[in-house]
């Protein structure tokens, strides 16, 4: 496994229960690869504890999983599920202001 290093960039995706973080790290060699994050927080006590999941996704693989995804989704959209209004999952402007930024990090 690539030994984490800078983090170049960061995107946040909040899903109820559930978070993504997509984040662009660096390696000794200055290349570039994708760690995709699940983090599902889980009560417990008086508070929360989180569970999370890590994928490395490098260069190479970049269009064929940005692809797959795309035609998996569109999949789902339009042939399993054509009478749903996706859109009314995304969040209005006023509750995306809601949201808030945390400064959890997931590494």
């Amino acid at each position: 496994m690539v030994e984490d290093r800078e983090q170049i960039y960061s995107k946040r995706v909040r899903a109820g229960k559930r978070t993504y973080f997509f984040d662009v790290r660096s390696t000794r060699s200055n290349d570039y690869y994708l760690t995709i994050t699940e983090s599902r927080r889980h009560p417990q006590g008086d508070g929360f504890t989180y569970e999370k999941h890590k994928m490395f996704l490098y260069k190479e693989d970049f269009d064929k999983f940005a692809d797959a995804l795309k035609e998996a989704v569109d999949h789902v959209k339009t042939e399993l599920m054509p009478e749903v209004d996706f859109t009314q999952f995304e969040p209005k402007p006023e509750e995306a202001n809601l949201l808030g930024e945390s400064d959890l990090k997931w590494d």
